[in-house]
């Protein structure tokens, strides 16, 4: 079912949001999908956290994969506002929101390098994942904030 205004792209069970991203609307779309991919990157960075015992990396990965679901929402907002009206102002926030997501996503990458240091276990994964993934959303949203400057 199409993506409802009333809901946010978190509220969404998986299939849906995957529906959504598919239709053919301008969003969700790219923005949603890097902000939410860097979100991941930060549960897992979460996850590993919580392995290597280091809580300050936890609150800190929390704090990151909230952020980055709600810039999920923001970019889906500015995109569909800046398709109804473009305008500098508009046109400001396709590019300030994919910023702060790349920017959001640097941090998860450190942050999973640091928690990947201290872990011996299978979880490493999760942070060489995390960083792999948090790394892929920064190229991406900065590549979408240099498209929406022209």
């Amino acid at each position: 079912k199409p993506c409802s205004t009333a809901m946010t792209l978190s509220q969404l069970q998986v299939g849906e949001f995957l529906a959504a991203l598919g239709e053919r609307t301008p969003a969700p779309a790219s923005g949603a999908a890097t902000a939410l991919t860097a979100a991941i990157a930060a549960a897992l960075v979460e996850l590993a956290g919580r392995f290597a015992g280091d809580e300050e990396s936890v609150v800190r990965a929390k704090e990151l994969w909230s952020r980055l679901s709600e810039l999920a929402d923001e970019d889906s907002a500015a995109y569909t506002a800046f398709m109804a009206d473009r305008n500098d102002e508009t046109g400001a926030r396709t590019i300030a929101v994919p910023e702060e997501i790349a920017s959001c996503a640097d941090e998860i990458v450190t942050l999973a390098e640091h928690v990947r240091g201290q872990l011996r276990s299978s979880v490493v994964g999760d942070a060489e994942a995390a960083g792999e993934l948090a790394r892929a959303a920064a190229v991406v949203a900065r590549r979408l904030a240099e498209l929406n400057r022209c």
